[in-house]
């Protein structure tokens, strides 16, 4: 049997003569009943009956004919999934973020997304920048974004955001009516770090150390910036924070000023490297880059 003799069988099923069925398909009448003859012998029974010159379905070849029709039906299942994930991709995007960015500039990108592809499920997960990236490289996740201290190898990277950090400071601590915030200015003073592995803290350490100021006095650590933040809010002392974490919060008690020299939170983009984009992922890249 063979994809040949399944046509021609078909055809002859649809027009009901085979010359009609040779007049559809192009090709000679005698090499229809040729075709039908050798499909017959290999399926070893008959498929038509000769009737007065007609021929007839037997009752094997309409069960026959309903399984090559379910067959087909579930080919036209296969085109169309396949023409949908070509022009759509699968169904659903995971995405890992780091907090810093998961309250502020990737739900707007999830926004974004949802406009231009309603129909896909998203999964966005915020977790520490070391656990995005293994999530990543387990194939967890889609894309992920990440500090940039995490370690890249066996992924795809990129740099995504690097913002200013500002100085966060309570309303009413004598710093807050400075214009702006230098390594003098921390020394011996209460303060909210970030761990000692975060590169904003080795970048913040190092301005420290070039500038030749006493270091503050580290109160609390901690890896996230909204807990920074809302640590500064109680007043527990002054710390440094990304304008993409605290986008949104409450800023009634604490004034935000530059400091000098510019400390800088980067962050990375992160994709799997055993596998190409697909076109979700693409289009959710797009949508993250157009709320930059």
């Amino acid at each position: 049997m063979n994809s040949r003799q399944i046509e021609i069988f078909v055809a002859v099923m649809k027009a009901g003569t085979i010359s009609r069925a040779a007049e559809l398909l192009g090709v000679t009448q005698p090499g229809v009943s040729r075709t039908i003859a050798d499909l017959e012998a290999s399926v070893g029974f008959l498929l038509f009956d000769r009737v007065r010159n007609r021929i007839v379905p037997t009752p094997e070849g309409r069960l026959l004919y309903d399984e090559v029709q379910a067959a087909f039906r579930g080919m036209d299942k296969i085109r169309s999934a396949a023409a949908r994930i070509r022009d759509h991709g699968a169904g659903q995007i995971r995405v890992a973020s780091l907090s810093a960015l998961g309250s502020s500039l990737v739900p707007r990108a999830v926004r974004r997304f949802r406009d231009r592809r309603p129909d896909t499920a998203v999964t966005l997960m915020v977790l520490p920048s070391r656990d995005v990236r293994n999530g990543v490289v387990a194939g967890e996740f889609d894309l992920g974004l990440a500090a940039d201290e995490v370690d890249v190898s066996g992924l795809v990277h990129q740099p995504f955001v690097s913002p200013r950090a500002f100085c966060a400071i309570p309303v009413g601590h004598p710093l807050s009516e400075r214009s702006v915030i230098t390594p003098h200015d921390l020394a011996g003073l209460d303060f909210v770090a970030y761990v000692p592995e975060d590169r904003a803290r080795q970048r913040l350490d190092l301005a420290i150390a070039e500038a030749g100021a006493l270091p503050p006095r580290i109160v609390v650590e901690t890896i996230y910036a909204a807990t920074v933040f809302a640590l500064v809010s109680e007043g527990v002392g002054v710390g440094l924070v990304s304008p993409y974490a605290i986008a949104g919060f409450d800023q009634s008690r604490v004034v935000l000023l530059p400091f000098e020299p510019a400390v800088h939170s980067k962050s990375v983009l992160l994709l799997p490297a055993d596998r190409p984009k697909s076109q979700l992922v693409r289009d959710f890249i797009d949508c993250l880059m157009a709320e930059r």
